[in-house]
């Protein structure tokens, strides 16, 4: 292991040791690094704040994001405490992070009671099959908008 992967890594360690210590959240931490700088810290704080997806890289990605004044995070990495959810997978993906190195699996979470197993077996389902029901409605109004965001010129893809 290279020393600087070790030192990011022990950032997001600390993050998390941090997050349970304050009562801010669980015990997860990360850090988003561009060129051998981290320019995003984050911390579970779901319970502190109210908000489900105040997950430690979620609250990571968007303070990068400001950082750099950009959605695009490629050319960076995350550290994390512990294997990325399914929620901060999406956003991993959507912001085109280009590494994770993570502590903890998701197997280790599930047996201290953060088991996200549920969430990678009902994405894995047909819409029709999950838990929560999901249930189509006013399609031909609701694709009136993707119709015009096709014909829009100024618009930044993603």
């Amino acid at each position: 292991m290279k020393d600087q992967q070790q030192y990011f890594m022990e950032e997001a360690i600390a993050l998390s040791f941090e997050a349970m210590r304050s009562g801010k959240g669980g015990p997860y931490g990360a850090v988003v690094v561009k060129d051998g700088e981290i320019i995003g810290r984050g911390m579970n704080e779901v319970t502190s704040v109210n908000d489900p997806t105040a997950h430690a890289e979620m609250t990571a990605i968007r303070q990068a994001c400001a950082q750099l004044e950009s959605w695009h995070l490629e050319g960076c990495e995350l550290y994390t405490s512990c294997e990325p959810c399914p929620m901060c997978m999406g956003a991993i993906y959507w912001a085109r992070l280009n590494r994770i190195y993570y502590g903890n699996t998701k197997g280790v979470a599930a047996r201290f009671g953060f088991n996200s197993q549920i969430f990678y077996d009902e994405l894995a389902l047909p819409c029709e099959q999950r838990q929560i029901q999901m249930i189509p409605l006013m399609a031909e109004e609701a694709i009136v908008a993707f119709e015009e965001w096709e014909t829009t010129t100024d618009k930044e893809d993603y």
